[in-house]
């Protein structure tokens, strides 16, 4: 199971074999004439339409050797729907924001399983950390050659501008939350740092608030290299790291000084990594199509010391409690009775003009 397609805005890619270090030896989908994908996921980055009107974000239509189509759609209140036509049979669904921002980005996300007769459409804000999902009523496979020509733009294509990318897995992708760090990130430990790609349930580390605590979980997770997942290396010295790391962008810093204090009235905030690219401090760290991410789960969403510099461990809020989002999520293997529940933050997450005003701040 791997990743096979990538698109962005400059060009699209497809390899049945898997993407970058996705690779496997062997084909990862049927590429014979004729062959389907029975199960899989799509997966596209967008942002909505400042007006609210309906707008078609990505699809193809095809009519040979049967009539098919494909669409998403945003539609007004902020919602998307997908329309899959298969052969005259039409599968569909539709789900709706709680919120409505033109900053926000969306991501949408269509997973399927014929054999299962599953399905599931989603849409995540990455920026917000909030998930929706609805189950789709028997599922249709795709021939994978209307995929393959999806992405290549070698059929009647739709594709938004505001669409930032759209990848094709051939496994159920989770949804929820999601690993932000590097494996090669070294996360200080009793016996000194180690990479965190390295540490396992049982381990211990070294936390700001509760000094040293045991590992719980770590999650691992490969995802394409764009959009909200693209990485960000944080530079030595700033942020007092000792060296460069290598975050997702809504990984979170643990910010504190004089300034936070007198801009915020707090003794720490949070800020994701994505505010502090200012071509100095932090800036897009060169990547290949897919990435892979990982985190830990600690039993009090404690704050980790990695290379100098206090992050944010893996948020689960109450997922243990929501069966629905932890089956879908990349917790769902895990036994329920060894997550924690975590409560609030112990500091504000700054939002984006925030994160600019202390930035500023400390460049002046």
């Amino acid at each position: 199971m791997a990743w096979i397609a990538l698109l962005d805005t400059r060009e699209g890619r497809f390899c049945a074999n898997g993407l970058g270090f996705d690779h496997h030896d062997a084909p990862q989908c049927d590429m014979a004439d004729g062959g389907m994908l029975t199960s899989g996921s799509l997966m596209l980055e967008t942002r909505m339409s400042p007006d609210g009107r309906p707008q078609e974000l990505f699809g193809f239509s095809a009519g040979h050797p049967w009539p098919r189509s494909l669409t998403f759609q945003a539609i007004p209140g902020g919602g998307i729907s997908m329309v899959h036509s298969h052969d005259g049979t039409v599968v569909h669904g539709a789900i709706r924001r709680k919120t409505f921002a033109r900053t926000d980005v969306l991501r949408v996300t269509y997973a399927w399983d014929t054999e299962s007769n599953w399905a599931r459409l989603s849409i995540e804000e990455p920026e917000q950390g909030e998930v929706l999902a609805v189950p789709i009523n028997d599922p249709k496979p795709f021939l994978v050659s209307d995929l393959r020509e999806l992405i290549l733009g070698q059929t009647d294509r739709v594709l938004a501008q505001d669409v930032i990318f759209a990848a094709l897995s051939t496994q159920i992708e989770p949804i929820g939350p999601m690993p932000s760090l590097d494996p090669s990130v070294m996360a200080a430990t009793p016996h000194g740092y180690r990479p965190v790609g390295e540490l396992q349930r049982g381990d211990t580390v070294m936390t700001e608030s509760s000094g040293v605590v045991p590992v719980l979980h770590r999650i691992d997770r490969t995802v394409p290299a764009r959009g909200s997942f693209s990485p960000v290396r944080l530079r030595a010295p700033y942020f007092n790291l000792q060296q460069d790391m290598v975050v997702a962008p809504e990984q979170r810093l643990v910010l504190r000084g004089s300034d936070v204090e007198y801009l915020f009235n707090q003794e720490a905030v949070l800020v994701p990594a994505r505010h502090l690219m200012n071509g100095h401090a932090a800036h897009p760290a060169p990547c290949g199509p897919v990435i892979t991410y990982t985190q830990l789960l600690l039993p009090g969403h404690e704050t980790l010391l990695t290379a100098g510099t206090w992050v944010e461990s893996l948020y689960i809020g109450r997922l243990r409690r929501k069966v629905d989002l932890l089956s879908n999520s990349a917790l769902q293997n895990l036994e329920r009775s060894t997550l924690p529940e975590h409560g609030k933050p112990a500091f504000p997450v700054l939002k984006w003009f925030e994160a600019i005003t202390l930035t500023d701040q400390r460049a002046a």
